[in-house]
C-alpha cells in the first residue's frame, strides 16, 4: 500500500470505527506516546538498559504503526499529501546527501 492508499484507509477507519479525528494537539500528544513506545523497546532491546519481562513481548513492528498511523492522521487533518511530501523529502535526500554519506569514514 502506497502512502496516499494508506491516508485513505485511516481516514476510511476513523469514519467508520472512531467517530471523528481527535483534535491535532490530542494527536501531537498521541504521537509523543506512540514515539516513546518505540524508544522504550529499541533501549532496552537494543540499547544498554535492561529489558524486563514484560517489556520482551512487546511488538515494535506494532509500536511503529502505531506512530504511522498517527502521523497518517495528523497529515488528514491538516490537509498534506504525505505521499506527495515523502517523496520530495527522498529526492532532497538523495540529492543533498549522496556524496555526504559516501565520503563518511564513520559509514564505512
Amino acid at each position: 500500500m502506497d502512502i496516499q492508499n494508506a491516508q485513505k484507509a485511516v481516514d476510511e477507519w476513523i469514519k467508520k470505527h472512531g467517530v471523528r479525528y481527535f483534535n491535532e494537539l490530542t494527536n501531537m500528544a498521541q504521537l509523543t506516546e506512540e514515539v516513546g513506545e518505540v524508544a522504550r523497546i529499541i533501549a532496552r532491546r537494543y540499547g544498554e538498559q535492561s529489558e524486563k519481562e514484560s517489556d520482551k513481548v512487546k511488538d515494535l513492528g506494532e509500536e511503529l504503526a502505531d506512530v504511522l498511523f498517527v502521523v497518517l492522521c495528523l497529515s488528514n487533518q491538516t490537509g498534506i499529501d504525505l505521499q506527495e511530501a515523502f517523496d520530495k523529502k527522498l529526492d532532497l535526500k538523495a540529492k543533498r546527501d549522496h556524496h555526504r554519506h559516501q565520503n563518511n569514514e564513520k559509514l564505512k
